[in-house]
Order: C-alpha cells, then structure tokens, then sequence
C-alpha cells in the first residue's frame, strides 16, 4: 500500500509517520520510507544522528539518473531529458517494486535499522544554496512523483511518504498516488484548516482521507475535531513519554511505546489495509496520464521542446501483474 502523512507544519506529520514506520517494520513487512519534504526531519524521527541523516543522497540530486533507468526501452520517450515529473510508464518503462533490489534504490536508497527490523530510506533533499533563484522546490519532489508514477506495490507491502506540509502536493498529482491519506490535525481551527482543503481538492479523484488527531489532551478536544471532520477521524494520539525521549535523541525500544499508541498505530495499519480490494489500477493510470496532460499543456512542452502528450501509451495499464522490463 501507498501511505501518505499530510498536515500543517507542526502539526506532528512526521512524528506519526516514523512511529508508522516503525510499527509496520515490527510487524516484518517490507517498508519503503520517503522523506518528501525539503525540511528533512524524518531521518532523525528514525533514529539517525543528524550528520547521519545530512549525508543520505539526494533523490532530487539523481534525477536525470533516475529518468535515464525508468525510461528503459520506452519508445514513446526520445530521452531522459523529455521526462518531467508527471511521465506515465509504458511498454519498455522500467519499474520499480517494493522488494527487489535495483540501481535507483542503490543509488537512492538506504537501509535503516530500527530495533532489528530494517527499512528503506528515501530523501528528497534539502533546498540548496545553489537552488535559489533558479528552481522551486517542486523540481526536488518531482524525483518523488516520478518514482511513484513507476512503483507497482503489492499486498502486505508499504510505501509511507512523509509529504510536503500544507496543501502544496496538490501543485501536481502527487497526491492520487496513494491508497490513503492519513492528515495529522492538532484539535485547533488552524489545526483542521489543511483538512478542508485537503477535503475539498481530493473531493472528485476518489481519494481516501482520514484524519489522525495528534495532541489531543482529552474529550473536549475529540469533541472539536469529531465536529470539525466528523467520520474522517480515525483516531486520536495524545502525549507520549516515549516520542519525548525519541525527540532527545534517546528512544527506547519500540515495544515500549504506550499501548494506547500501538493500537492507534494497528488502526492506522488496518485501515490502509483495507483498501487493498478497492484498487483500481485503471483508474489510477487514468489520473496519472490526467496530470501528465495538464502539466504538458501548462509548462512541460514549453520547457522540453517535445510534445509530451505523445509519451502516453494508451495500451498500457500499471498493475501488480504488469510484467518488469530488465
């Protein structure tokens, strides 16, 4: 399943994704990490020394290495420098899946350990001096959209990306890309504020959206959010003494966590899975090829001097059963 975490800045987005992380990493699933904001926090959130987590290479860095591999032997793509963002694969595209190994995780990806278990870890990267004024932030989440566009996950396996905060992955498509959406809501009137746009953006793309109170201090604050988001709320997380010592650097061992937070992290895992017989690959190829329109039309045939509509195969369908390219 693809998961994201949204939610304002504060709001606890990354917090909630480690601790998802780390339960499902628990459990032995096979778990791909995606740091998809530019304020890279969710390295140190899995246990990694800040230095540590400075130097994990960049998915924005490696682009052109990463639209070289995918393109494969597309035919429809003249060149890796034609690929934007929004590329849909095709016959002869390369793709990505959960658990193999390949050269974008190898030069993209690294292995975490948590307790034992062990995930993979993937960065956008950071916004950099030589970025100002000359690129947005966009062209860094753009390897991440990419990425996802030509990953075919299956049951029992998890791609949980920590996105960019606020509303902003509605600038492109990124945000059909998953199966769910978790959105972390502090019980404020700013806290729910990302929901409704959030509600009101997904509201024609068939988007599953559920909400996750975080600093809830007691009913009265379930109250508010129950009122504010009504069914959307799944479940409520309140204070922790174990993500305390984790934010200092010291976390204990997982299975120390609060049991009230283990079941609300079992609920959230319940919940995507949930939606495992509701995919709809056609419908998601769809969506993919919409974006890739529109940002043609809009930027990208202006930019690359191609005409990128014609990079869509209209045989082609991204599914589980759809056969690797070498």
């Amino acid at each position: 399943m693809k998961i994201a975490f949204v939610g304002k800045g504060g709001s606890g987005k990354t917090t909630l994704s480690s601790l998802f992380i780390r339960h499902l990493a628990s459990t032995g699933s096979p778990v791909i990490a995606v740091d998809a904001d530019i304020n890279q926090h969710l390295g140190p959130a899995l246990g990694l020394d800040d230095d540590v987590a400075a130097e994990l290479p960049a998915l924005g860095a490696r682009l052109p290495f990463i639209k070289d591999y995918l393109r494969g032997s597309n035919p429809r793509i003249a060149s890796a420098d034609t690929m934007i963002k929004t590329t849909p694969p095709g016959e002869g595209s390369r793709l990505l899946r959960v658990r193999e190994n390949n050269p974008v995780y190898d030069a993209c990806a690294r292995e975490v350990e948590l307790d034992g278990d062990a995930v993979r870890l993937m960065v956008t990267g950071p916004f950099t001096e030589a970025d100002l004024g000359v690129a947005c932030y966009h062209s860094k989440t753009g390897a991440v959209e990419l990425c996802l566009n030509h990953l075919v996950d299956g049951r029992g396996e998890y791609v949980v990306v920590d996105m960019t905060a606020g509303s902003d992955s509605f600038a492109s498509g990124m945000f059909t890309r998953f199966d769910m959406t978790f959105l972390v809501a502090e019980p404020t009137r700013k806290g729910v504020s990302v929901y409704r746009q959030y509600k009101e953006y997904a509201r024609d793309f068939g988007i599953s959206l559920k909400v996750v109170g975080n600093k809830v201090q007691g009913q009265d604050d379930v109250d508010f959010l129950r009122a504010e988001v009504g069914d959307d709320l799944l479940v409520t997380v309140g204070h922790s003494d174990w993500v305390r010592a984790m934010e200092k650097g010291r976390p204990p061992r997982f299975e120390l966590l609060e049991e009230p937070n283990r079941t609300a992290l079992r609920a959230l895992q319940a919940a995507a899975d949930a939606t495992y017989e509701s995919r709809d690959w056609e419908r998601y190829t769809r969506q993919m090829i919409h974006f890739h329109v529109k940002n043609a039309q809009n930027w990208g045939n202006e930019k690359t001097g191609a005409d990128l509509a014609s990079q869509v195969d209209p045989g082609f369908v991204l599914r589980e059963s759809v056969a690797a390219v070498a």
